[in-house]
């Protein structure tokens, strides 16, 4: 497996919790590959990694996968509804942005920056 489908499975695994940066992968890949708990190959122009015996025996006597940890106790239900209403709003503001007038513009932008206060005026409300 290279990279890049390493980065794509933890951020299935973790149902999108935790998507690590091409840039913490390949220090670690090349950090594990230093410590003999990982040895890479190249195939069509791709380094691939894969688990050495003694790699192995250390992914098997370790604590439970991280993704595991990023994904606990997440409300996936909630968060789903999260990232649609999230995703809804920006598309509409891209709408506008791509569409709309300077004046339709300036009002969606006045719009977004007061959703933005009264969604921390929430967090400041007396319970």
């Amino acid at each position: 497996m290279h990279g890049y489908e390493m980065i794509q499975e933890i951020a299935e695994r973790s149902g999108g919790t935790w998507k690590p940066s091409p840039g913490s992968v390949y220090p670690t890949l090349q950090l594990l590959e230093d410590e003999g708990l990982i040895a890479s190959r190249s195939e069509g122009g791709k380094k691939l990694f894969e688990l050495t015996d003694e790699g192995r025996a250390a992914a098997e006597s370790g604590s439970d996968a991280p993704w595991e940890e990023a994904g606990r106790g997440v409300d996936w239900e909630a968060m789903n509804e999260v990232r649609k209403a999230g995703g809804g709003l920006v598309e509409a503001f891209r709408q506008v942005w791509a569409t709309g007038t300077p004046e339709q513009r300036e009002k969606a932008i006045t719009v977004v920056n007061r959703a933005r206060k009264e969604l921390y005026l929430i967090l400041a409300e007396d319970e």
